[in-house]
């Protein structure tokens, strides 16, 4: 791979705002998720996201970056050439960045790694033991995305050799992540109390702050992945409000129907479910046919969370796979269906090309496979070394508290933070919740 090529300052401005968008959806989703479990869990739960920030940053730079996008070996896996981002510096380079530094594709790629993880985390909410989770998630990095990345996305990957279209991650970020959620979910077991006790979104809120900011960082995951201030962009973009707001009315729709009246939950989640479903064909379809994907895939991935995970039994705690797998798989195949060249160069079926979703559909296939078998090997893996969920007396007791030794929502009187001044509160008499002189 050679540096060539000149900065344009254009592209490097709209994709250092596009990174920082990027990095912005993995506190939202913390929010997003943090909000929809109960009260006692909603710290862990927030952690989750918020260490894979860190996590996932620090292997990226050291070996992930070069394992994704290095040297191709056998359409498999990167070289080890750019570890510790070594040669990777502020010139262009023109396999991935043609106008834009190398170092600041990296970076954009970079905030993807933190998002992916994060969302797997929605499937193992309030169970699964913190020391585990991190040894899961560092282990699934190096086994699952940065391979799935090189693949996709690599020069030599054999599925972009094959003709695999993923604009911004349906497969290497939705479908890797939700599949691997329901796994995970299917090896911990149910929650405690699961389908006999209320359960319960403790701060709805939360969430629908969270779903906001994750459809405004979603422009930057999007948008971005066009690599440069240009015509692309903008359709991604448009494509990517477009199914968002069509999934958001799909859904509530659905629920309307189904459930006799709409939730903001379901608003929110149907938003999600629209910006998942467009994510792999953003650069590759027109505005109207975003919206048709938007509006399936509002519908499916309701009837996925409100009907399938129902018959099925299976405690997916926060609906990563009814949402991310479910929605990653029908956006990458209807990705095949509608991809025009006059967006992105390819035409799908509907222009005359329908291998294009057969190619799609291997892509599918292979990704399921892939986060099937090495998330089933990661968590037995780990078994080894350390208990994988929490015991009962911890799950009732809340992971905020036997993991993190710490609450969202103490009570101010008697907390143990302030325990001199609640003392001296005490000792005049003034209630805790009034503030008003005690009698």
């Amino acid at each position: 791979m050679t540096s060539s090529g000149l900065i344009d300052s254009g592209d490097t401005s709209f994709i250092i705002i596009s990174t920082a968008l990027v990095f912005l959806m993995t506190p939202g989703l913390a929010l997003f998720y943090g909000g929809m479990v109960r009260k006692k869990n909603v710290l862990s739960t927030v952690m989750h996201s918020f260490i894979i920030m860190g996590v996932s940053s620090v292997l990226w730079i050291s070996v992930g970056f070069s394992l994704a996008f290095g040297t191709d070996h056998g359409g498999m896996i990167g070289s080890l050439q750019w570890v510790g981002l070594r040669g990777v510096g502020m010139e262009p380079n023109v396999d991935y960045s043609g106008t834009i530094p190398f170092l600041l594709f990296m970076a954009f790629q970079m905030m993807f790694t933190l998002i992916t993880p994060a969302i797997i985390s929605g499937s193992i909410a309030e169970r699964m033991r913190f020391p585990a989770f991190l040894g899961f998630i560092v282990l699934w990095l190096l086994m699952v995305y940065y391979p799935l990345a090189h693949w996709v996305w690599g020069v030599g990957g054999f599925l972009r050799e094959m003709g695999a279209l993923d604009f911004a991650g349906g497969t290497v970020v939705h479908i890797s992540s939700g599949v691997t959620g329901l796994v995970a979910a299917l090896i911990l077991g149910k929650r405690k109390g699961y389908g006999k006790e209320p359960m319960a979104p403790h701060q709805l809120p939360m969430t629908v702050l969270g779903a906001g900011l994750l459809w405004f960082g979603w422009f930057g995951f999007n948008a971005g992945s066009a690599l440069g201030a240009n015509g692309l962009a903008v359709m991604a973009l448009v494509t990517t409000n477009t199914s968002a707001a069509a999934g958001a009315l799909a859904w509530t729709a659905t629920e309307w129907i189904h459930r006799g009246k709409p939730t903001i939950l379901g608003a929110a989640s149907g938003a999600i479910a629209g910006l998942v479903a467009i994510t792999p064909g953003a650069g590759f379809v027109t505005p109207m046919s975003s919206l048709v994907i938007g509006l399936i895939g509002g519908a499916i991935c309701y009837f996925s969370v409100s009907v399938l995970k129902a018959k099925l039994g299976y405690d997916d705690s926060l609906d990563a796979f009814g949402c991310h797998g479910i929605g990653g798989i029908w956006g990458a195949l209807a990705t095949g269906i509608f991809a025009s060249a006059s967006v992105g160069g390819t035409d799908g079926l509907l222009y005359g090309n329908a291998a294009q979703v057969g190619i799609q559909a291997i892509g599918v296939v292979i990704t399921i496979g892939l986060s099937v078998v090495a998330t089933f090997v990661i968590m037995k893996l780990v078994s080894v070394f350390t208990p994988l969920r929490v015991t009962a007396e911890e799950e009732e007791m809340g992971l905020d508290i036997s993991q993190h030794g710490e609450q969202a929502y103490p009570d101010f009187i008697g907390s143990g933070y302030f325990p001199a001044f609640a003392s001296v509160v005490k000792t005049v008499g003034v209630p805790a919740a009034s503030g008003q002189p005690g009698k």
